[in-house]
């Protein structure tokens, strides 16, 4: 497929994973990502709104449950800790940047990133800081004159930057760290209980994803385009693979998934990749049309379930082969990740739906919300109930940055759904562009 120039780009479009993290008895691997696969049984749909939780800010961080609290970060600067039964605030903690990074649950402690810089431990039971680790600086990838839009000497952020990397945390008999990757462009390793750092690996751009690890390697890939494989141990580079690095297509946002001795992800490039998780060897791709691949797949039954930006899909692939089984479509960028119970998977887009899919009906049966910012909305907002750039910023030169950044404003207005989902206790937990925590049951 021809490749579209920049400005068809701006008209069209102006990432917790599931990993077959492996565990030994001697080895504990928790974070955020760690399981987009929860207990449930046959299709159950989405049901009745049992709470909502406000904000002061967009929320791009995905929720954790333990323990009948659900944690969430906020563009307001705040962690917040929130009953499950009544969604009430047991504490919040205050940052001084917004939190983008999910966050993860060890013992009694908390991790997570912020845009002011730091990596935190905070204690799950009262909120009270345990340590702070000051990474090199947290900040959205950004360029003068991005993608060739004006004017030429403006500094301009990435508007699809959403996330920072999320902690994972890792145990051995001997101790346990926490490892993230950073803006600076560093993986880091930093003992657990202390903030001490263990070790770091030095990239050629930011890391804004998040990494997985499977026996003994970290796989982690970031906006130099490149996919590594680190010894889990030491931090040293084991072997990499370049994706490409066109003009607008390039970058890793999305976490991989790890099944069968395959490394699964998706690139802005834009493309789908298969690897030999031993070599790093090419096995297959998938052309994604022109689509950038944000979300992180989940791999079940042979099948890897993925979302794609500018096709708007909810794409089942075969994993032995890369063969797309079906798709399903959509109203907008489905940028979240993905998490299947039982026979359904769940998802969000950028107009503000979330679905429900029952995977035995090949894309066929399905059913879904909307954020009460869309309802209200999506006439103004939105072509024929589908995003549309072009159309939402007819009246506007999107040769401009800043006409761009009007445009997205407008699509966030509905409740763009960029936090992945959780489930705990037959509910479904979400964050959204509109600044709720969103907690649906799930119809038995």
């Amino acid at each position: 497929m021809k490749k579209p120039s920049i400005l068809i780009l701006l008209l069209f479009h102006l990432f917790f994973t599931n990993s077959a993290l492996s565990q030994t008895n001697n080895t504990k691997i928790v974070n955020a990502f760690s399981n987009r696969i929860f207990d449930g049984k046959g299709y159950q749909p989405l049901g009745n709104l049992k709470w909502k939780f406000k904000t002061d800010g967009k929320i791009f961080s995905s929720p954790i449950v333990k323990n009948g609290i659900v944690y969430i970060g906020s563009e307001d600067g705040f962690l917040y800790a929130i009953e499950e039964k009544s969604g009430n605030t047991k504490w919040k903690f205050k940052t001084d940047g917004a939190i983008h990074s999910s966050p993860s649950i060890f013992e009694n402690t908390i991790y997570f990133g912020s845009f002011d810089g730091n990596y935190y431990a905070v204690n799950t039971q009262d909120g009270k800081l345990i340590w702070k680790f000051k990474t090199g600086g947290e900040h959205w990838l950004g360029e003068i004159g991005m993608w060739g839009m004006k004017p030429e000497t403006q500094y301009m952020e990435d508007l699809w930057d959403f996330y920072l990397s999320s902690p994972v945390v890792y145990e051995n008999k001997k101790s346990a760290v926490v490892l993230f990757g950073s803006s600076d462009g560093n993986v880091y390793s930093v003992d657990a209980k202390t903030g001490t750092l263990k070790w770091k690996f030095k990239t050629n751009g930011p890391i804004h994803g998040t990494l997985v690890i499977d026996h003994d390697k970290i796989y982690i890939g970031g906006w130099d385009a490149t996919l590594y494989a680190l010894n889990i141990e030491t931090g040293k580079e084991i072997w990499s693979f370049a994706t490409g690095t066109k003009t607008a297509f390039k970058g890793i946002q999305s976490s991989v998934s790890v099944s069968d001795g395959k490394v699964y992800f998706g690139a802005r490039d834009p493309f789908f990749f298969a690897l030999d998780a031993q070599t790093g060897k090419l096995i297959w791709k998938y052309n994604a049309e022109s689509s950038w691949i944000l979300s992180s797949a989940v791999v079940q039954d042979n099948t890897i379930y993925v979302g794609t930006s500018d096709t708007y899909a909810l794409l089942a692939l075969d994993a032995k082969t890369g063969a797309e089984k079906y798709r399903f479509k959509a109203n907008g960028y489905v940028y979240t990740s993905p998490a299947i119970a039982g026979n359904t998977i769940y998802f969000g887009d950028f107009t503000g739906n979330f679905f429900s899919l029952d995977l035995r009906s090949n894309g066929k049966k399905s059913n879904f919300i909307s954020t009460d910012n869309r309802k209200q909305f999506a006439a103004s907002t939105l072509k024929n109930d589908f995003l549309d750039f072009g159309y939402t910023g007819q009246n506007e030169d999107l040769s401009v940055y800043d006409n761009n950044k009007k445009v997205m404003d407008q699509f966030y207005q509905l409740g763009s759904i960029v936090s992945s989902p959780f489930i705990s206790n037959n509910t479904i937990y979400f964050g959204s562009a509109d600044g709720y925590l969103y907690a649906y049951n799930l119809n038995k």
